[in-house]
């Protein structure tokens, strides 16, 4: 098996896992109610949410290969959507991905995030966890340590949501 073939099965493992662990665990579950849900474009919340992730990354601070996954609406409750944009960083060593994770939990209180869950995750592996709900409410972020694992490699997980709200109504929603 050649390099590019390993890091390409390696990129599909790491977007696999990002995918499977956003869907089964979410974000913090805030408003998650779509009955007071805010009017919005998809367009523009998805904007949003990728704005948010940018400025998550640059707190991890890192220079690393990243899974690419754009932001995707998915549903709340009663007609209502998030936007959601999980994705993940890999490549460095696992000591690196780390000390990322170290900065973002020391950062993101200065940064107007409040941490609602600081701690290891529910799977076998008990992967280190933060997540963080934004001072507005409007955002809140999942993020995860993936220690290196038989042949997958170490990564961060993450995952930027939305709060609830309601498409506009008509074509360019």
């Amino acid at each position: 098996m050649n390099e590019s073939s390993i890091n390409n099965k390696a990129l599909k493992a790491a977007a696999n896992v990002i995918l499977l662990c956003s869907i089964l665990s979410g974000c913090s579950g805030m408003n998650d109610s779509g009955a007071d849900a805010p009017v919005r474009t998809t367009a523009e919340v998805q904007d949003e949410v990728e704005k948010v992730s940018s400025s998550i990354l640059e707190i991890l601070s890192l220079k690393a290969k990243m899974t690419e996954a754009g932001a995707m609406i998915s549903p709340c409750e009663d007609g209502a959507y998030r936007a959601r944009h999980p994705w993940g960083v890999y490549g460095p060593p696992a000591k690196d991905l780390g000390e990322a994770m170290d900065r973002l939990r020391s950062q993101l209180a200065t940064k107007g995030w409040k941490i609602v869950k600081d701690g290891p995750d529910t799977s076998q592996a008990k992967s280190p966890k933060i997540v963080a709900d934004s001072a507005d409410g409007k955002f809140s972020v999942d993020a995860r340590f993936h220690d290196r694992r038989s042949d997958d490699p170490a990564q961060l997980e993450v995952t930027v949501q939305s709060a609830c709200f309601r498409p506009e109504p008509g074509p360019t929603s």
